[in-house]
């Protein structure tokens, strides 16, 4: 068992019509407000007017467009805004785009300087504005933790921000994510997999986390494919918006062996020079990760995985039930409908060398302790891999 710390202070705030308690929530933070969002479906949804009809006497600002793969540009727009206006708090509406945004936005907002600063360097990081959130997708989890990723298209970069960025409360209904496009549910939810399988595929876990990663990632394999082809069954919607929260907060990582969280790294440097869906970037690269992880050493890790995730013959052999884990794997991805090769994405490997050089720079873990220890070739041929 390895010593951890774990501090949660964002308050869940979990179902139906849950969002009418925003205001009490937000009665001591003051009543100049910037909502932050991302393009029409709050309004199409209704959302936006429940939150204006919530807020009726209080002052509005707003910051809408922010994009998937949040762009600094909007991050500076936002911060003009918390700066010209002397907002009180954020109150984010969104997927983990718009938190990530809103998170670099609050930090910003008592930063002399360019708020990129921030995400180079976290020990910038000051005083933040309080940030309130409604929850409109299943994925990031970023409802539920202290960090975000910002991408730079100047200068190629999608990198990670740390830092006194929880929410203060997170409004989590689920009804919010029944229009949700299936290609999205299925993006979101290989996410929360990847989430779970970078705390999780490590040499040295314990029995209480690495039941938990399982529960988590048979509540996805079981609860994707309903919400994919029901887009309106509240409880597949629950168990994935649950999930979510707690993918990336830490909980997952207590007592456990410290992970490099190799396919985030990876996947934020193919989000930087070409724009993809997160998630499905991760979806693409899970699979062919763990089969080069793969090996005499890691095969009882993927074994487990395939005994009390999928249900593997616990007598059969370890290899066996390992490799047929991570097929499984790729098989289910496949099935709720995320491309398997990056070619399908029109993605070659012109910058594959670039981006392992600079992942290898400015990534929060060292590769050298994964599973599987990965210098700069191994990050390479995991790529070539996944081509």
């Amino acid at each position: 068992m390895f010593n951890f710390d774990l501090y949660l202070p964002t308050r869940l705030v979990f179902g139906k019509g849950r969002i009418d308690e925003l205001p009490d929530l937000t009665r001591s933070y003051g009543s100049k407000i910037l909502l932050t969002y991302g393009g029409g479906s709050i309004k199409r949804s209704g959302i936006y007017d429940k939150i204006k009809e919530l807020y009726k006497g209080a002052e509005i600002f707003e910051l809408s467009g922010i994009e998937p793969n949040p762009k600094i540009t909007s991050i500076r727009k936002g911060v003009e805004i918390a700066k010209k206006e002397k907002v009180d708090f954020i109150l984010a509406v969104g997927g983990g785009s718009v938190l990530d945004a809103s998170k670099n936005i609050a930090a910003g907002a008592f930063y002399d300087g360019d708020p990129w600063d921030l995400v180079l360097d976290s020990s910038k990081i000051g005083r933040t504005l309080p940030l309130f959130s409604v929850l409109t997708l299943s994925a990031t989890g970023s409802e539920y933790d202290n960090s975000g990723v910002i991408s730079n298209e100047d200068t190629h970069e999608k990198m990670p921000i740390f830092g006194n960025l929880w929410p203060v409360a997170s409004i989590c209904d689920p009804t919010y994510t029944f229009s949700v496009p299936a290609n999205q549910t299925a993006a979101g939810a290989a996410d929360i997999m990847s989430h779970t399988f970078e705390s999780y595929i490590v040499n040295q876990g314990n029995t209480l986390t690495d039941g938990i990663c399982e529960a988590m990632l048979r509540t996805v394999i079981k609860n994707a494919p309903i919400a994919i082809s029901e887009p309106e069954n509240y409880e597949a919607r629950a168990e994935l918006m649950m999930a979510s929260s707690f993918g990336c907060c830490g909980l997952l990582n207590i007592g456990r062996e410290g992970s490099p969280w190799v396919c985030h790294g990876l996947e934020h440097e193919l989000s930087a020079f070409y724009d993809i869906t997160h998630g499905v970037g991760l979806a693409i690269l899970t699979p062919v990760w763990m089969r080069y992880s793969l090996n005499e050493k890691t095969a009882p890790r993927f074994a487990n995985y395939g005994v009390n995730v999928f249900g593997l013959d616990p007598k059969a052999d370890v290899m066996t039930n390992a490799s047929k884990a991570i097929d499984l794997t790729a098989e289910f991805f496949k099935k709720i409908g995320l491309p398997s090769k990056l070619s399908e994405i029109g993605i070659d490997g012109t910058h594959f060398e670039e981006m392992a050089d600079h992942v290898r720079k400015i990534w929060f873990g060292d590769f050298k302790d994964a599973i599987r220890p990965l210098e700069r070739e191994d990050l390479i041929n995991i790529l070539k891999g996944s081509l």
